[in-house]
């Protein structure tokens, strides 16, 4: 029976197009996290190579059109507060899967949405999980949840036909946790060209004068942290942030209580303007990055592909994505300092890493090489390849099993005329 179906599934390859459909996500147009992004790239070079694909869609801002970049639109509604949001939209995305037409394939994001899917099996479809980043390990998430992620990981290992990390610690992570192999697709960088700076005059700020700070503010991203360093340091230039986040007020607040000591600091809030983004990547003399759960991260590629010099914080992902030699890493606020005076410093050190950064995003980082990649995974499960392992368990003695604990810093104080951290003064 399994031979037959197997069979007239590689006739039905042939006489149509590639159906894929994308769950689990925001949808596009991407305008918030990884994710969005990558489904929206794979999305149309997938189109473009022939594929028929079908985006299930969960935006906020009202966006209701039935296409984008050649892929189909289903939008569907979420139960908006933290710990159903995703849960409850992929939920409605599967019953609408199970009743709606059938796929080829199925690419669905993010490992808690595992438990949904022997639902899309019922139709025998097959089912490609990109697992992301280490989850569990987000502070924003409780005991509760932890437990929920670290056990949807072992059903994405025990169910889904493949596994998709975008970064080889995410491959490792699964290797040492469940014995369990990962097909590799990493995000591609894009490389902008010269910027203007129009929009940065409308927030008073200059070409290659200011630092800057992308990401949503939770604990695991370090905003704090970075805000500290900074204000610890003798840096000339301004440092501008850009970010927000839904379910994190408590720290959004702590952050601002931050930026309100220092007259240096700018706080933009979230920013859906791509041109005033690829402006400000385009042009900040640093980009600050303090994301350390995830895997290959799109903010990270962008300030690459923007020529901009990085400061990384110090975990294996970013070190992997930086490459040898060409970033600068810290690991608390105290850390921060000396690479970002000397970058603040010395316009063309930056300019120089900047370039090296770009030369590597261009070389390393392409979505064509990403996408091809999910076509040929797709056609694989379409041919009936499957890394399932039922017995799958995780293993309690792997490396990666300690939850990290992520203190925040001391409470920022004035001293000296400067706001510093906690005790430690600047002389």
């Amino acid at each position: 029976m399994k031979n037959i179906l197997l069979r007239r599934r590689a006739r039905q390859a042939k006489a149509s197009p590639l159906r894929i459909a994308m769950v689990g996500t925001r949808g596009v147009p991407a305008q918030y996290g990884g994710f969005e992004t990558a489904v929206e790239e794979i999305g149309q070079r997938l189109v473009s190579q022939g594929a028929e694909v079908t985006v299930y869609c969960r935006n906020a801002s009202g966006q209701r059109s039935r296409e984008y970049l050649g892929m189909t639109l289903v939008h569907l509604p979420a139960l908006r507060f933290k710990a159903a949001e995703t849960l409850s939209h992929t939920a409605l995305s599967v019953l609408h899967l199970l009743v709606g037409r059938r796929y080829d394939a199925i690419f669905m994001f993010n490992a808690a949405n595992a438990p949904f899917i022997p639902l899309c099996r019922l139709r025998r479809t097959p089912v490609a999980v990109h697992v992301d980043g280490l989850e569990w390990r987000r502070t924003k998430w409780g005991g509760k949840g932890r437990k929920y992620y670290r056990k949807a990981e072992e059903l994405a290992v025990r169910w889904a036909d493949s596994l998709i990390a975008d970064a080889t610690g995410i491959a490792d992570y699964y290797s040492s946790e469940f014995g369990a192999g990962t097909t590799l697709l990493t995000y591609g960088a894009p490389v902008l060209p010269p910027q203007s700076s129009h929009k940065l005059q409308e927030h008073g700020l200059e070409a290659d004068s200011f630092h800057l700070v992308v990401a949503r503010f939770e604990p695991e991203n370090h905003v704090d942290v970075i805000l500290e360093g900074y204000i610890r340091s003798e840096a000339t230039l301004p440092l501008v942030v850009v970010g927000s986040a839904p379910y994190a007020e408590e720290h959004s607040a702590r952050i601002r209580a931050l930026a309100e000591q220092d007259s240096r600091v700018r706080l933009l809030g979230g920013v859906w303007d791509q041109e005033l983004l690829n402006q400000l990547y385009g042009h900040a003399r640093t980009y600050l990055h303090g994301h350390s759960v995830g895997g290959t991260n799109p903010s990270l590629l962008r300030a690459m592909g923007a020529g901009t010099a990085v400061i990384a914080y110090d975990v294996v992902f970013n070190r992997e994505v930086l490459g040898k030699g060409s970033g600068a890493y810290f690991r608390d606020a105290a850390t921060v300092v000396g690479p970002l005076e000397a970058l603040d410093a010395d316009p063309q050190l930056a300019a120089d890493r900047g370039l090296k950064l770009q030369e590597r995003a261009r070389e390393t980082y392409r979505w064509d090489e990403v996408a091809a990649g999910y076509l040929q995974l797709a056609k694989s499960l379409v041919s009936g390849t499957s890394t399932r392992n039922p017995s799958a368990r995780r293993r309690p003695e792997s490396a990666w099993s300690a939850e990290p604990v992520i203190e925040p810093s001391p409470v920022a104080v004035p001293v000296k005329g400067r706001q510093l951290a906690g005790n430690q003064r600047k002389e």
